[in-house]
């Protein structure tokens, strides 16, 4: 296997109110809505770096698809990291995000490692990392 991840694909409870929160809250370009005319088929892409992509889907087709159980949703199960360029960069992102409807966790502060992060839960209690990493250059 090649170490590489073209996708990352979130489950979520209502599409509808995550694609508001990721399009118009956090700004993530996309096209809306996709894949309705199939039965577990709706779908939303946004274009992250690098022909990157983030994905969201309802959990229940997530379950279909993958033919495992539908689980009770856990915000410990993985973190996702925005790394950004400055600590204002940090503080900007965490505003944007609690003004889209996401429930801070985790105020932005120093770290013990020399960075600057914060945590939030997005609108389906996704753990998202805003963080400043003095020693990582990051590409526009």
């Amino acid at each position: 296997m090649k170490p590489r991840i073209s996708v990352l694909t979130l489950g979520v409870n209502d599409l509808e109110k995550s694609l508001e929160f990721y399009k118009n809250g956090l700004g993530l370009p996309t096209e809306g809505i996709l894949g309705q005319e199939f039965e577990n088929g709706a779908v939303a892409f946004f274009e992250l770096q690098h022909g990157m992509k983030l994905a969201i889907w309802e959990r229940k087709s997530v379950a279909a698809e993958a033919h495992v159980a539908l689980s009770p949703p856990s915000s410990s199960e993985f973190t996702i990291g925005h790394n950004v360029s400055s600590k204002a960069e940090v503080d900007q992102v965490m505003q944007e995000a609690e003004a889209a409807g996401a429930t801070i966790t985790d105020p932005a502060k120093d770290t013990f490692w020399g960075g600057y992060s914060g945590h939030f839960l997005d609108v389906d209690g996704h753990v998202w990392e805003v963080v400043w990493n003095p020693e990582w250059e990051i590409e526009d």
